[in-house]
């Protein structure tokens, strides 16, 4: 070999050799170079471009739609290895490998007619983005390449066990949200029954009243805002909403939008949220924390387009916020934008009674828990105040000290005669010069005295390990709604 020269490539068929001379060379267009090729090599053969994103032909073949087989040699594939990380190692697993095609051919068969594919990564620079896979459709008949696309293209741009989810940016369908929706159900809300009935019939009655709109003359569309603060349900009652969607026929589309930030601004990502919204209707829309969404920056992009010149017809927009107050007036109070609020306050007795009772029958089946009817009112008359999410902690956290055989518990944390004074003479325990007592907020206190009245109906429930558990948690937890850390995220 002489200085300068270079070792003869390995032997390539035509459109192989062009490519890899091509990814090795300065590159302008790898897209016209691999279409010129392929027209030189199958001058007999009509070849159409295929965008990956607009058309995914390979998931359409392996969902068992087509038969698809590589025809290509190792020396003409250009493939990249990678270690895959596990989702979750909770069940052991510890990541895989996979590969990642760059470049290669396939013989793909549907209905009785056969295509040669070849599948490119067509970017052209060194900068990642934006990514541009193609995939280039050999066939006699342009009739039978355009019958496979349109059906293909169907495929793709349907959910399958998956839901919309725009973050960064751009549309992403996703299995893992749809994993967590899926088991949600309205048996597991609690809520007040008639707020609850009127939830459900307010999407029943939009999605099956588009003659009624039409009759009206009015759009059929509309915006709902569900409101109040955090951990009472809100998320779990779009949760429950959205399963309940998807099993209708044909079903609801949910499009969630996590954030709105993206490389090109956050007008771009709303352009392209209404833009798919439109395009999927009818649907469900969905913006969570809608308060940070958006900001005082985009509100008249938003505004402009939740009922500007654009048709939004079928498209059921739901917002909810903690805090209903720092959302403009042009998003909160205009009734043609989002015309209907529920408010989201904490539960009630009766309410976490029923929570409660939802605990005890996710526990029916564990023997080594006791949990019997008379706890239920007995953990809702010391948690007045607390959120769903607030009591949901101190069951976890009692559950988890059980687990731990951690049964013994120090009750010296409150002192009787601070206790009896406050509850004659109505004085809070830090009055009463007590070293105890001068520790205790008032919220504490009157704990403490629920507490007391509590088993004073019962005096059974000191001998149950779950309720000395609880009694423990929600004074713990009391003490820290007490200095002010009360907010708390959403059940998820």
């Amino acid at each position: 070999m002489t200085l300068g020269s270079r070792p003869a490539p390995p032997a390539h068929n035509h459109t192989s050799r062009a490519y890899f001379e091509h990814a090795t060379a300065p590159r302008i267009n790898t897209d016209a170079v691999l279409v010129t090729s392929l027209r030189a090599e199958y001058p007999n053969l009509h070849l159409t471009v295929v965008p990956h994103t607009s058309i995914d032909l390979f998931g359409y073949a392996r969902a068992g739609n087509a038969g698809l087989a590589a025809i290509d040699s190792d020396k003409d594939r250009l493939t990249w290895r990678r270690f895959i990380p596990p989702a979750t190692r909770l069940e052991g697993d510890t990541g895989d490998l996979g590969t990642e095609l760059k470049f290669g051919k396939f013989l793909l068969d549907w209905h009785n007619t056969e295509y040669i594919v070849h599948i490119a990564d067509c970017r052209d620079g060194s900068s990642a983005y934006p990514s541009l896979v193609n995939q280039y459709v050999l066939s006699p008949s342009v009739a039978t390449t355009n019958a496979l696309l349109l059906e293909a293209g169907k495929w793709t741009s349907t959910l399958h066990a998956e839901i919309w989810v725009f973050d960064g940016g751009y549309w992403q369908k996703s299995r893992e949200l749809y994993e967590s929706i899926v088991k949600a159900s309205w048996d597991d809300v609690i809520l007040d029954p008639a707020m609850k009935k009127s939830l459900q019939a307010d999407v029943d009655i939009f999605f099956a009243s588009r003659e009624t709109y039409a009759k009206l003359k009015v759009p059929w569309k509309r915006g709902i805002i569900y409101y109040g603060p955090p951990g009472n349900g809100k998320t779990i009652s779009v949760k429950a909403t959205m399963n309940l969607l998807y099993k209708r026929s044909p079903p609801i589309p949910t499009l969630y939008v996590r954030s709105l930030s993206s490389f090109a601004g956050p007008e771009y990502s709303i352009k392209q949220i209404f833009g798919l919204a439109r395009r999927t209707a009818p649907c469900y829309l969905v913006f969570e924390d809608l308060d940070s969404l958006v900001t005082p920056f985009v509100r008249s992009y938003f505004l402009n387009e939740v009922d500007g010149i654009r048709k939004n017809e079928g498209i059921l927009m739901l917002g909810s916020t903690n805090h209903l107050d720092l959302l403009d007036p042009g998003i909160a109070k205009r009734p043609s934008r989002f015309d209907r609020k529920y408010l989201f306050n904490n539960p009630n007795a009766d309410e976490r009674e029923q929570y409660a009772k939802f605990w005890q029958k996710k526990l029916a089946d564990n023997k080594d828990v006791v949990f019997p009817d008379r706890l239920c009112p007995a953990i809702a008359g010391i948690t007045k105040d607390f959120s769903f999410a607030y009591i949901q902690e101190a069951m976890v956290a009692s559950l988890l000290a059980l687990a731990r055989e951690s049964d013994e518990m120090n009750e010296e944390w409150y002192c009787l005669r601070c206790m009896e004074n406050f509850a004659t003479s109505k004085r809070a325990a830090h009055e009463t010069g007590c070293a105890k007592g001068r520790e205790t907020s008032w919220d504490v206190s009157m704990w403490i005295i629920a507490i007391q009245r509590v088993e004073d109906g019962d005096k059974e429930l000191e001998k149950l390990a779950l309720w000395r558990q609880i009694r423990r948690q929600v004074r713990i937890l009391r003490e820290e709604l007490d200095a002010g850390n009360g907010e708390t995220a959403e059940i998820r």
